[in-house]
């Protein structure tokens, strides 16, 4: 089943053209739109009427006027001059993310470009030829120019392209593929390079990863807290009645479920001990503000995901410049997304260290097998989740609030929505990583209690979890069991594996 292009597009499917390759196509309706929104762009051509981008330069050059000669080579100079990007290539699943959201972009019908341009983006995407995309140098207004030219150059047979596993020259998997180079007319090389789609690209396959995330996390957390023999009346749903915010009654309620039936929480349900720490008594609070962040991220998401956000725009008559390109709703969105994700990491790190830590653990001193001292067990695992909040903290500096202008003070407000969705990546692999430490610990840490036993949903958990880590009465060397725990909470299905 293909994905077709038509009125809308979600996160899912995103995630199945970027993630899972899924095939895509273009409707009929958008076809018609996309040649419609040609034909008034080639009307309005016969005009000697001054219209940015179409028949003038760019930027700080918008009062310079091109001749109708001239019109084509502007486009393609465009492209060429624009391709400036730096750095580490983005990954071929955020590239694909962004084709595609350039694609549905472009096929609503406002952006004056031929439908063989787009259908170039499409063959390239069912295909698997992914443009090499730097990562660095957008400044996420005029949108995202130096990412998308990348696009666009790989399109026109120039720059390089990811092909077979390889990069090679875009000429050389367009010969391959037996597709023709494409050359730009009037409008097309601006409309190609002017909008938002990197940074909603990156950003919203984040989003989709931190989701999944985010509910594996509560799984953790559940397993860290029957471990550290944490009392459930927290979770109560009366409690969380009286500050009803939809993220917290839902972790609360989660956290419940996960819990039920733990016969260690029945062991200590009288216990003399009237209050846990934040880290376990607040998850819900904590937590729920992670939720309710991600689900604002996704709901601006799908608003410029739906939206056509390149400049000037085309409507029947007249060609009307204005500011869609900017990415400031982006750019927030991912500042607050980084932001969410760090504070998760926080307080995953602070019942990590409970767990080691034998002042407060009531468990064997850092969780050390065999003879405590001689061996240092899980120590370190501590110092390595610090360490990667630490690096969040730094990370989480909303680039939304900087601004330096560009092209002669013509753009002289600018987003850093890229640089800011980028940043989050880099939060959630951190956060990702930190998660699979408390998963590892508090897999192992949960069995001291043996026999009593957890939650009767997460028990399953516990002990995949638990089999993927050598348990020896000596010190050894984790990296490999840790990747593999890793895998474990990235997985999709991780939640599925208990239902």
């Amino acid at each position: 089943m293909n994905y077709i292009i038509e009125d809308r597009i979600t996160l899912e499917d995103v995630a199945n053209v970027a993630k899972r390759k899924m095939k895509i196509e273009i409707s009929p309706k958008a076809a018609e739109r996309i040649n419609g929104s040609r034909k008034n762009v080639e009307k309005l051509l016969h005009s000697d009427k001054a219209m940015y981008g179409i028949n003038t330069g760019f930027g700080g050059l918008a009062t310079v006027k091109i001749s109708k000669e001239e019109i084509d080579d502007l486009q393609s100079n465009l492209v060429r001059s624009h391709s400036v990007g730096v750095g580490p290539i983005l990954d071929e699943e955020s590239t694909r993310a962004m084709m595609l959201l350039r694609a549905f972009s472009l096929s609503r019908g406002y952006s004056g470009v031929k439908l063989e341009t787009v259908n170039q983006i499409v063959e390239f995407l069912n295909r698997d030829i992914i443009p090499v995309v730097p990562s660095q140098g957008s400044v996420g207004s005029s949108g995202d120019l130096a990412p998308l030219a990348h696009v666009a150059l790989a399109m026109m047979g120039e720059g390089d392209v990811i092909y077979r596993g390889k990069v090679i020259d875009a000429s050389k998997a367009l010969e391959i593929e037996g597709l023709k180079p494409l050359k730009y007319s009037a409008k097309e090389g601006l409309a190609l390079t002017n909008g938002t789609q990197a940074m909603t690209a990156i950003l919203a396959l984040v989003l989709y990863d931190s989701k999944v995330l985010f509910e594996n996390s509560l799984i953790t957390a559940s397993i860290s807290i029957d471990a550290l023999k944490g009392s459930t009346t927290p979770f109560d749903a009366r409690i969380h009645e009286l500050r009803p915010y939809e993220g917290q009654r839902y972790v609360a309620s989660r956290i419940m479920e996960y819990l039920a039936g733990s016969e260690i929480r029945a062991s200590h349900i009288n216990c003399p001990k009237v209050q846990d720490a934040y880290s376990l008594r607040a998850i819900p609070q904590v937590l729920g503000a992670v939720k309710d962040t991600l689900d604002y991220v996704e709901k601006q998401l799908e608003i410029e995901m739906n939206s056509v956000t390149d400049n000037p725009l085309v409507f029947e008559n007249e060609v009307l410049s204005g500011g869609n390109f900017h990415g400031e709703p982006m750019a927030f969105a991912a500042d607050f997304l980084g932001i969410a994700l760090s504070e998760l990491g926080n307080i995953t790190e602070r019942r990590i260290d409970r767990l080691v830590n034998p002042l407060v653990s009531g468990l064997p001193p850092f969780l050390a097998d065999g003879k405590a001292g001689l061996n240092s067990g899980m120590m370190m695992w501590q110092y390595t989740a610090a360490s990667l909040v630490s690096e969040n903290k730094v990370l989480s500096h909303p680039a939304s609030v900087d601004s330096i202008p560009t092209s002669a003070y013509q753009e002289d407000h600018v987003s850093m929505g890229t640089i800011a969705a980028v940043k989050s990546r880099k939060i959630f692999e951190n956060v990702s990583k930190i998660t699979a430490i408390e998963a590892m610990i508090a897999s192992k840490g949960v069995r001291y209690h043996l026999p009593l036993r957890t939650g009767k949903k997460i028990e399953p958990l516990v002990d995949l979890i638990n089999s993927n880590v050598s348990h020896l009465q000596r010190d050894h060397y984790m990296g490999k069991e840790f990747e593999k725990i890793l895998t474990i909470v990235r997985n999709e299905n991780m939640r599925g594996m208990i239902e």
